[in-house]
């Protein structure tokens, strides 16, 4: 099943949804999201919803990690995640997740109607791959084991960054 996000606010409640198999050609519109839902004011807390997920990839997890850190940074304490995937709990726990998240492993039903994030189809290669860089910059910085599991693939992403003309010009 290909992946989608779902979000919603209600009354400063936001809920993300991840469903299917959610990759990194989702994060930028996810990653926009963040942005103006950390911006809002009226934001009282923030839950994201695994239990639809099949697969989420790092770059996924990079942006749900700078999701939290911000969260936590600016209103004290730490966003809910639903999960009952037994093979996503067990990288949410290797990765370190339940420091920065409360998980919580049941199912989880709401009611509030959620909109799907567009894909956006208009990201340049550039941009995208300063995005995944971030993300997993965002999840070497959690632990020892993350900075040792992703070290060699942002090293590799900033040489082709570095050695690609087209990121020369900015």
């Amino acid at each position: 099943m290909n992946g989608r996000i779902l979000v919603g606010n209600h009354s400063g409640v936001y809920v993300i949804r991840f469903e299917g198999d959610v990759r990194v050609t989702l994060s930028g519109s996810f990653d926009h999201y963040l942005e103006s839902m950390l911006a809002d004011q009226e934001m009282t807390s923030a839950l994201v919803d695994l239990s639809g997920a099949e697969a989420i990839d790092s770059t996924s997890l990079g942006v749900l990690a700078k999701l939290s850190i911000a969260y936590q940074k600016e209103r004290g304490k730490l966003p809910t995640m639903v999960c009952s995937s037994p093979d996503i709990l067990r990288i949410l726990h290797n990765m370190g997740f339940e420091d920065i998240f409360v998980i919580v492993n049941e199912a989880f039903e709401s009611d509030q109607s959620l909109a799907e994030l567009p894909l956006a189809n208009d990201i340049a290669e550039e941009d995208l791959r300063n995005r995944v860089i971030d993300a997993h910059r965002v999840l070497m910085d959690m632990n020892e084991h993350n900075r040792e599991t992703f070290k060699d693939l942002v090293s590799a992403l900033e040489a082709e960054a570095q050695q690609d003309p087209s990121s020369m010009s900015g």
